[in-house]
């Protein structure tokens, strides 16, 4: 099946867009399936202006059914001496170069088109596609065109070729319901190929009428924020083009009733321009954490988020902590929920014999023991059961577990589900599941982001299409500086600039230490990413060769089979054919 490409960033003026308007007969209703075109019709229009056609002929090499025959008026005898798709194919792909493909249900067309350019070896190339049927229902009321057949289109707006199942014939029908559907929606203010592929009836004409407010905005990358009446921000996003990204929340199918609500009170959109999109992408985090605006709901509270901390005293313990202290812990996480949290601390718990209960406990304690100690789960140096020795090597066995390599926590989990398994308790083994799960992604996300977040700074750069660098300096899992590197400049003497300007990054405690944990994360996305180069290292970035991360690849596809509904004896080897 076709997939429409989208439109977001383009913002071109209709009248400047070529587009080719496509129709085809075939033999039956999909390709996949054996059919094969019959005939190719094609209309390339711009402006209003119709610039060329395109008609053949195609021979499907087989025998036409009765049926469409009489429907199209296509023979076996018509097509014998016609050119096969083999050859049309590659006329067509040139006639249609540079447009935006037009169709009256696209996906069967384009369907059609892409699964014989892939049977011939042909490259399709990345075409725009409008479709003129989802285009009317969402223009057309129910009392204008009970449906949205082109043969209704053709008489609602009146045509002058009538559709009559031949391909050209239909392609000419099709241009002039196109056009009827642009000059109704020039009248509500649709002007680009943006805002005609996202249309929505759902807006209101409130909304439209304040479309003006993106027009003091620059087509450059960056982040908008639109202000109330007060000029307090009540949405936060980022673009590629902030214009054209603000444009289409006044006439765009934007279906989310809130957003309709927010434009409403909307009186004001400021637009703060970046060099690149990264950097859009980590200013609007930071702004929707600073600023909180009601109609955003990712990445309001970066401050909500849990840690699972390894206490720094006489007898260390396990806590659940809102902040990281500059206490000589060790923390990980952050964890998005309490109970992700919890989960994980249980499983490290199942693992290692150290205290549970709360509190600092003396250097020499004399108290009873608890019913931890008395089932053998707990050391107990509450009542002098163990000496400091042996619990600082257990202490160190956790810590090497949270930090290191987790294997020790993930056989004994493995151990319980086996067992369980075995003894057919898939519920009770659930629970160890999902324990392991969330302290293996936990411990994993702490060592990936640490391992950036240890580099006093890291520059990068990626080459974009146009030629340029983005060059970007990151201190401390921070972002300092961005910029971008044009032909003509010294490579050397910019990136000394950027890095001479780049934010003065002082790091606090913990795997966190200059930024959130989002903002990092979203870095190691952009650092990951192919044809990075690294331009300067200052520190060691690696992670550890026995860490989490060697263990999330087995917990997501059990997370996979889940959600498929797989019995749990069939996950367990999936998971044990995954293990590292």
């Amino acid at each position: 099946m076709p997939v429409q490409a989208s439109f977001d960033e383009l913002g071109r003026a209709l009248r400047e867009v070529t587009f080719c308007v496509v129709d085809l007969e075939t033999t039956g209703g999909s390709a996949a399936g054996g059919s094969s075109i019959t005939e190719v019709g094609a209309v390339k229009v711009r402006g209003g202006e119709v610039l060329a056609e395109f008609q053949t002929l195609v021979n499907p090499h087989s025998a036409i059914p009765p049926f469409i025959a009489v429907l199209t008026g296509i023979t076996d005898s018509m097509v014998a001496d016609a050119p096969g798709i083999a050859e049309v194919l590659p006329s067509f792909l040139e006639f249609t170069s540079g447009c935006v493909l037009v169709a009256h249900n696209a996906p069967f067309d384009v369907g059609f088109l892409q699964h014989f350019a892939a049977a011939l070896d042909h490259r399709w190339p990345a075409f725009e596609v409008l479709d003129t049927a989802r285009l009317a229902r969402r223009v057309l009321t129910r009392d204008e065109a009970p449906n949205c057949k082109l043969g209704t289109l053709a008489r609602l707006f009146r045509t002058g070729t009538e559709p009559n199942h031949r391909a050209l014939a239909d392609a000419r029908a099709t241009v002039e319901v196109l056009h009827g559907l642009i000059e109704r929606l020039g009248n509500l203010g649709v002007h680009t190929l943006e805002e005609l592929s996202t249309f929505s009836s759902r807006v209101s004409p409130e909304q439209r009428r304040k479309r003006h407010l993106a027009d003091g905005l620059a087509h450059a990358p960056g982040v908008y924020l639109f202000r109330d009446a007060r000029d307090r921000p009540l949405y936060i996003g980022t673009s590629k083009d902030l214009r054209v990204r603000v444009r289409s929340y006044f006439t765009a199918s934007e279906t989310r009733s809130r957003m309709g609500e927010m434009v409403r009170l909307a009186e004001r959109v400021e637009g703060i321009e970046c060099a690149t999109a990264l950097e859009a992408e980590i200013r609007e985090l930071r702004l929707i954490a600073e600023h909180k605006p009601a109609y955003n709901r990712r990445s309001r509270h970066p401050e909500r988020v849990v840690w699972l901390k390894l206490t720094n005293e006489p007898w260390p313990r396990l806590s659940l902590v809102r902040r990281v202290l500059d206490d000589d812990a060790d923390y990980v996480g952050p964890f998005a929920s309490r109970r992700s949290a919890e989960h994980a601390m249980t499983a490290a718990h199942d693992a290692f014999a150290i205290r549970q209960c709360n509190g600092r406990m003396p250097r020499s304690p004399s108290m009873s023991a608890c019913a931890l100690a008395e089932m053998g789960r707990c050391l107990s140096p509450c009542n002098g059961s163990v000496d400091a020795t042996t619990y600082t090597v257990e202490v160190a066995r956790l810590r090497r577990a949270l930090l290191d390599d987790p294997r020790d926590v993930v056989d004994v989990a493995d151990t319980r589900m086996s067992v369980l398994a075995g003894q057919e308790r898939f519920e009770d083994a659930t629970v160890f599941r999902d324990r392991l799960a969330a302290f293996v992604r936990g411990t994993a996300r702490t060592q990936r982001i640490s391992a950036l977040t240890h580099c006093p700074q890291v520059v990068a750069a990626k080459r974009r299409s146009d030629r340029c660098w983005e060059i970007h300096v990151v201190r401390h899992g921070r972002l300092s500086a961005a910029g971008v590197l044009r032909g003509g400049v010294s490579a050397p003497e910019y990136v000394a600039s950027l890095v001479r300007s780049a934010e003065t990054v002082i790091p606090g405690p913990g795997p966190t230490p200059a930024a959130s944990a989002s903002e990092t994360e979203c870095l190691l996305r952009w650092l990951e990413s192919p044809d990075i180069r690294l331009v300067d290292v200052d520190g060691t970035w690696t992670c550890p060769v026995g860490g989490a991360g060697g263990q999330l690849a087995t917990h997501d596809a059990v997370g996979v089979s889940r959600t498929e509904l797989v019995p749990f004896d069939e996950r367990r080897s999936l998971r044990t054919a995954h293990q590292p």
